[in-house]
């Protein structure tokens, strides 16, 4: 464990157990959990995240991320994607922070830093980095707000401020920027993203997307796939088994009823494309996971 980062795992596990913590700090998540043994879907928001022990990968359409304390992830949009805890083992847990973005926040943070003409095209709306030392200083600032609760609604902004500067001055900058422009290509596809999640159980009509979005249908084709790595019907697909899997671990539902519940006219089609995405099927999984969490449990 490097030495700067002993005093951010330290408050980090002090105010959050196992699972994920909502803290006091607006936006501001702590994740504290297990090395996997297997791949599972997560989905990503619009976020910071800082890990402070442990490592992890994600697969994005081809694409194989893997980021540990030496990197910090940002993720521009909701993004539905197979995840794996890993290097979090001998009972040491896998601990991140993450920070919500606030488009608005980061408008005005930007609105006071000088021009920067982005030439870049756009890419993926998800980018790994090196950490730095000042985003290092920032971040324990913030979270040494945990110990003093009554300081959060004066310092909490201050910090948080300062964290997004930092971002805005690194190397996805323009990545920011484009998060804080919702009247460029990545704003319309955040609108897009945002009435899939709302409707991701209803027929997905290209032309209801498209005016959500403003957006051509050819346009948002183009800017959805390479924001995304998804065609809209297969990120609509994404969030439909992802929300299919959580309604079968906590609840005693049938898979048809699930299948239908997320949208599916078909049982059979709902289970052909779980066993494709992950690999078992429906009821299969729920069994082994619910059998892994008994004998994590019972001992």
């Amino acid at each position: 464990m490097a030495d700067d980062l002993i005093q951010h795992l330290e408050l980090a596990l002090r105010h959050a157990p196992s699972g994920l913590t909502i803290t006091p700090i607006p936006r501001l998540e702590i994740s504290v959990g297990q090395a996997t043994t297997a791949k599972a879907p997560c989905l990503y928001r619009s976020m910071i995240c800082f890990i402070l022990q442990g490592s992890k990968q994600v697969a994005i359409n081809d694409d194989l991320l893997s980021y540990d304390p030496a990197h910090y992830l940002i993720s521009a949009l909701d993004l539905p994607l197979i995840g794996q805890i890993l290097d979090a083992d001998d009972g040491q847990p896998y601990v991140a922070v993450s920070l919500v973005l606030d488009p608005a926040l980061l408008a005005d943070v930007a609105s006071t830093m000088p021009q920067v003409r982005d030439t870049d095209p756009h890419g993926i709306g998800i980018a790994i980095n090196p950490m730095t030392a000042p985003l290092r200083d920032t971040l324990l600032r913030l979270l040494s707000l945990l110990d003093t609760p009554a300081d959060v609604p004066v310092l909490a902004p201050m910090a948080e401020r300062e964290l997004l500067y930092r971002l805005l001055q690194g190397p996805q900058g323009r990545l920011l920027r484009e998060i804080a422009q919702p009247g460029g290509a990545l704003g319309r596809i955040r609108r897009a993203v945002g009435w899939i999640r709302d409707n991701y159980n209803t027929r997905l009509r290209i032309e209801v997307l498209c005016d959500a979005s403003g957006m051509s249908r050819a346009s948002l084709h183009r800017h959805f796939l390479a924001i995304t790595g998804l065609s809209p019907l297969q990120y609509q697909k994404q969030l439909r088994l992802q929300e299919a899997r959580q309604l079968l671990l906590t609840g005693d539902h049938s898979a048809s009823n699930v299948a239908f519940a997320v949208g599916y006219e078909s049982a059979s089609q709902f289970s052909r494309e779980y066993l494709r995405q992950f690999g078992v099927s429906p009821v299969r999984n729920v069994r082994q996971i619910r059998q892994a969490i008994g004998t994590l449990a019972m001992g």
